[in-house]
């Protein structure tokens, strides 16, 4: 793999992209009421609350979309670094070509399987994030790299036995060119963040001379995920992300030729910027964040540098809305909403009320002072209210979300929405 150079086409199948937008949605999924398409819905005009769409329903607002791509293409161009956005953040093959048109360096996978969507829409140039071990996935990347060779492929290792695996895997299945690979630095920490990764720069070492002691390998740079090191911004988190950045710099200065640093995740890109700084001018640093497409109203608004709280000049905004049915109201203090654990994410949090949309269409805001998930089950959720709250069963609540990446694997279609409320498309998922 060559360091970063723009890609001269779109580094994706186009006509693949657009027949997505003349495809079925059947009637049995999640939020449609019937068969349509997302080409229909545009068309006809239709709006998100004239009785088309069933609840709950995830919807994506455009524009904050196209707004937060160009934020981070333009912090990423402003500092030098390219961006290979974590395409399991959405497995959204239109939100991927967005970010590829807006310049970005690739697109980063965690597993064989979203290599091969990435593969299924063209898109050229993959990061696979992870190890690679099992003989069925290599034997595909070993055709794959036989049959296409304008792909670029890039892997992780951490170890001689994976080494081997890869070696004799490619091999078995006649590659016919080596595959790029990245020695991986990890950091200890067992289940509280330690992951995959070479535990010392001396073992890193050793499976470089592996790897390049093959004819089936490459070794084109290293790579580490910071993201495990903390979970806030304190001054200990800044420094824990900046002492492990130079550990990636210093192995790679050995590496030869220029070589790419990879490492970067939703919640600490401009630490690992202003740590690998002094790289850019003869490294190719490559973020891998990938919650930025959408943003959040919890985790990632709270820790991400890209706030307006932060004073960022680069700030996001929340794409995603899950839009709940007030079900019941069984105690004066309690609502029951019609949104589960199968439709939205709780690693991070419990989504968060913003906005309560009555039967005759009239808003009015919510916020935690006043309204607060407190709990779910399968298909409901605990809504405490305040009393002056005017809650209604019938009544709708906008749900904003916390860590995009546990919701959206949630749903198989996302109606794209304008700040009118006007459908703009469909955006289906590949998880």
């Amino acid at each position: 793999m060559t360091p970063y150079v723009p890609l001269a086409q779109p580094g994706y199948d186009v006509a693949a992209i657009d027949a997505l937008a003349e495809a079925l949605i059947p009637a049995d999924a999640k939020g449609f009421g019937s068969s349509t398409t997302a080409q229909r819905l545009v068309a006809e005009g239709t709006s998100l609350f004239d009785g088309r769409f069933t609840f709950p329903l995830l919807t994506i607002d455009a524009g904050a979309v196209a707004h937060n791509i160009a934020q981070m293409a333009r912090f990423c161009t402003d500092h030098r670094v390219a961006l290979a956005p974590h395409a399991k953040t959405t497995m959204a093959p239109t939100l991927w070509a967005a970010q590829l048109d807006a310049g970005a360096w690739g697109l980063t996978v965690a597993t064989i399987g979203q290599l091969r969507v990435c593969r299924a829409f063209g898109v050229r140039r993959v990061l696979l994030a992870n190890e690679l071990v099992d003989p069925a996935g290599i034997g595909w990347l070993a055709a794959e790299l036989r049959t296409h060779p304008e792909v670029e492929v890039c892997c992780y290792v951490d170890s001689l036995d994976g080494v081997r695996l890869l070696d004799a895997g490619l091999a078995a299945g006649g590659a016919g060119r080596r595959l790029s690979v990245l020695v991986e630095l990890g950091h200890g920490g067992g289940r509280t963040g330690g992951r995959t990764g070479c535990r010392t720069v001396e073992s890193a070492h050793a499976v470089a001379d592996a790897a390049r002691a093959t004819s089936t390998l490459a070794v084109v740079g290293v790579a580490g995920y910071e993201g495990g090191l903390a979970h806030h911004r304190s001054p200990a988190a800044r420094d824990a992300v900046h002492t492990f950045c130079r550990l990636l710099a210093e192995f790679a200065a050995e590496l030869d030729p220029a070589p790419i640093i990879t490492a970067g995740g939703s919640a600490y890109p401009d630490l690992v910027v202003e740590a690998l700084a002094d790289t850019t001018s003869w490294a190719t640093v490559v973020l891998r964040s990938g919650c930025y497409v959408t943003h959040d109203d919890g985790e990632y608004a709270r820790i991400s540098p890209f706030t307006e709280a932060a004073g960022s000049p680069y700030p996001l905004v929340a794409a995603l809305s899950l839009w709940a049915p007030v079900l019941s109201r069984p105690e004066p203090g309690l609502a029951l909403l019609g949104v589960g654990r199968r439709d939205v994410g709780f690693d991070q949090g419990f989504p968060v009320p913003r906005t309560r949309r009555d039967r005759l269409g009239r808003s009015s805001p919510l916020s935690p002072s006043v309204a607060l998930v407190t709990a779910l089950n399968d298909q409901h959720a605990y809504l405490e209210v305040s009393p002056e709250v005017e809650l209604s069963v019938g009544d709708l609540v906008d749900l904003g979300v916390s860590h995009p990446c546990t919701t959206i694997d949630r749903w198989r279609f996302i109606v794209e929405v304008d700040g009118s409320d006007r459908v703009t498309g469909v955006v289906p998922t590949y998880f």
